[in-house]
Order: C-alpha cells, then structure tokens, then sequence
C-alpha cells in the first residue's frame, strides 16, 4: 500500500475514512512529516485545488457519487454519513492497487495485519478456508509484501492437472523423459525460482507425489522426471486448502510429516457469510472492476446493501462477483437498487444432521440449523460447534429465519 496524504479538511470532516484506509494498510502522510513522493496519493474536501489530479481523490457530502481517476482528472466520491460505508468501500476501491485484498470486517483486517506480518519473513505458509473465500488473492498478498515481490509469483491448482502430468508440471522433465516429451519443461518450481509458488487445492495431490513435494521443501532442490542430478531451487511455496488437512492427514490421505513441513505458519479465511462488514468494501471493489468504463459508476442503494448483508453466500465472494456483475446490466446509470439483486437459485437438497455449513453448496442452510438444532436438543452452542460456525453467525442466520417467517428457535422450544 501507498502513502496517502489528506487535506485538514478531510481530517475533520471525513476522519472515519481515514482511519478505515490506515486500518486497510495505507501510510497515512501529513506534509509535517514529509515531502510527498512521486507516487503517494491525496484526499482533498469537494471545493479545495487538487494537488495533482491524477492522483487525488476529492471527497464530497452532496449526495452519493462515485466517479472514478480517468483521463488524468481526480477521481469523487460523494457520500453521506448513514451511507459510509459504501463511500468508504469505493473511495478504498479506487486508492489501492486493482490486485489488493479487500477488507472492512475487524476480524479480516486482523487477518490482513497478520499477513503482513507472515510477508516479511520467508517461510513456507498455509491457508485454510471455505473455496471462494480470497485465498489466492491473500497469497499473492504476501508475494507482493516480501522480498520476492519482484520475482515471480506462480499459481497451480493441484485439481486442475490431470495427476500423470502433474509431477512433470511441477518439478519439470527433460526430453525423451516419456511418450510424448520431444522437448524438455522447466517446470513450476523452476519457474518460481526467486519468486512464489502456491499449491491452490494441495489436499488433491497424490500420496505418491507428496513424497517427492517434501523432500522438494526440505532440501531446497528438484530432480526432474528423466534427470539424476538435483538442481537447486530458491522457492517461498505458499499452499491452500479447502478441506481440514488435520482431518485428511487422520484419515490416511495426506502425509503428517508434508502437513508440518507446509503448516510453518498457517492462516484461515472464513466465509463471507462470517464477515459481514466486508460485504460493502468487496461489492464497491466489484462495482469498481465491472464498471465497464463508466464516466461515473452507479451508486449501491441501501435497499440492495441490506439484500446482499442478509444472503447467506454458499458461494463466498464468487458468488457475490456474479451477483453484481448481473445487476450492473439490470441497474440504471445512477444506481442498483434491490430489485437489481438477483441471488443464485439453490436447490431445497436435504442434508444430515451435523454437517458443516461451509462444505453445503446450494442447499438450504434453514433446514440444515433446524435439523441439526434438533439433534442437539435445543443447544446453540453444540449446534454451532457441529455446523462449524461461531455462536454469533448462528443467531445471526436465526435471526435472518425469524424475520421470513420461520421461527427455528421458537420451534425446537415448543
């Protein structure tokens, strides 16, 4: 993140913004402190000179506006205090860097601090957590803040590839190696020589190639297929998972000892459903990357904003991209309203007592909680610990049922 310098105007009208753009990981300059650089940013109140235009935000409480940076003029926002966030949401949209993590709930802030933290120290790191829910967009995060940043960053989805080609993929092959290799491949190690390599969906990998994995991250060196000398490698590997690997490793399909080698420091994304205070930070980031161009981008009406915080996102933040890229084309120029929400539709599936709600895709959480409720005899706290959420994300989708109609809570105590 960059250094951004506001006006004495914004610091008194729009401290909260400031302070949610330093909480976010912005350098908060004043010019007390320092020259502005030849890159930093400014936030400047609607009526005050802009001190480059190009890259400066002018902040405004007129109505709600978001027009953003184009053809070298500032970029606006315009907001009023009931509708900060979303003003916040956009204003951050248009500082940070396109490829940037987005975040506004206290708890994915945290995560974010303790990022960067993991960044600056070169170790290999886990993370867990539900798909969709911004793993690969955190580790290109910590490539960006470490020492790697100017090597490269190379991303493979061990699912992807089918797994006879998967081990030539990784450590490389040398021709005449097998059918079909008239040439040699360096391979994805190689390829990250210097830089990143993450292993998006390592609980696929094979048993037989997660030897050959370890033994890659405990010497620091690979042997390509058809090769007999060891080539030295000089790698950060970052992997994801969206299943428990403690879970995989009890049930014999993933080695304890590549679990300890990748689990140096690991990290958890949770399901936006879990982060609600980020919803409005990640719909204007959408809004913003979808906004085809626009002159000025529409507005998130609070009507839509309360429709998108009350969805439970089976599908995380993928889901959340796909619903404002609909109602983009649906919404008029000026700004989307509820009626431009439009959800996924979700098959009334039924589900066992007890499952997890972060590996239910498309099925109705309402009767999943009542049944699982029921199982437990009425007991939330069990109930959240079966379900794999917080007692406060329980209330929260209780609450959300009661105000359709369905009192689950009330049912169960009858």
């Amino acid at each position: 993140m960059g250094t951004i310098y506001p006006s004495a105007a914004v610091l008194r009208q729009k401290y909260a913004l400031v302070s949610a753009l330093r909480a976010q990981g912005f350098e908060i300059g004043s010019c007390e402190s320092g020259k502005p650089a030849s890159g930093d940013l400014f936030l400047v109140a609607q009526g005050e000179t802009p001190p480059v235009a190009a890259r400066t935000l002018v902040i405004g409480n007129d109505g709600c506006a978001a027009v953003p940076f184009r053809d070298g003029s500032a970029a606006r926002v315009c907001y009023s205090p009931e509708e900060a966030a979303t003003g916040i949401g956009f204003a951050s949209a248009f500082l940070r860097g396109p490829s940037a993590p987005v975040a506004a709930d206290p708890e994915s802030l945290a995560l974010l601090a303790l990022a960067e933290r993991v960044a600056s120290a070169d170790i290999t790191v886990l993370i867990n957590g539900p798909t969709g829910t911004g793993k690969e967009v955190l580790a290109r995060a910590i490539h960006e803040g470490s020492s790697r940043r100017d090597g490269p960053f190379v991303a493979i989805n061990c699912a992807a590839l089918p797994e006879s080609m998967l081990e030539a993929m990784l450590f490389g092959h040398q021709k005449g190696a097998f059918t079909g290799a008239s040439s040699g491949g360096q391979g994805f190690f190689r390829a990250a020589h210097g830089g990143t390599l993450l292993l998006d969906e390592i609980a696929e990998m094979p048993l037989q190639l997660q030897a050959k994995l370890l033994r890659a991250l405990q010497e620091r060196e690979v042997v390509p297929i058809g090769g007999t000398l060891p080539e030295k490698i000089d790698v950060r590997v970052i992997a994801c998972a969206n299943r428990d690997l403690q879970g995989e490793v009890e049930a014999g399909r993933f080695r304890a000892d590549l679990y300890y080698r990748l689990s140096v420091f690991p990290l958890t994304t949770r399901a936006l459903a879990e982060r609600p205070g980020d919803i409005p930070a990640l719909a204007a980031a959408m809004i913003v990357r979808h906004g085809g161009g626009r002159a000025a981008l529409p507005w998130l009406a609070p009507g839509a904003l309360a429709e998108l915080t009350a969805h439970d996102w089976p599908g995380n933040v993928r889901e959340l991209e796909n619903v404002i890229q609909r109602a983009l084309l649906l919404a008029p120029a000026d700004a989307i309203g509820a009626e431009h929400i439009l959800f996924d539709r979700r098959p009334e599936n039924r589900v066992e007592a007890g499952a997890k709600l972060s590996n239910i895709v498309q099925m109705s959480e309402f009767h999943a909680i009542r049944e699982t409720l029921a199982a437990c005899n009425g007991s939330r706290i069990e109930t959240a610990r079966r379900l794999g959420i917080s007692e406060r994300t329980l209330r929260y989708r209780l609450a959300k049922a009661r105000e359709q109609g369905d009192d689950i809570a009330r049912a169960m105590s009858a």
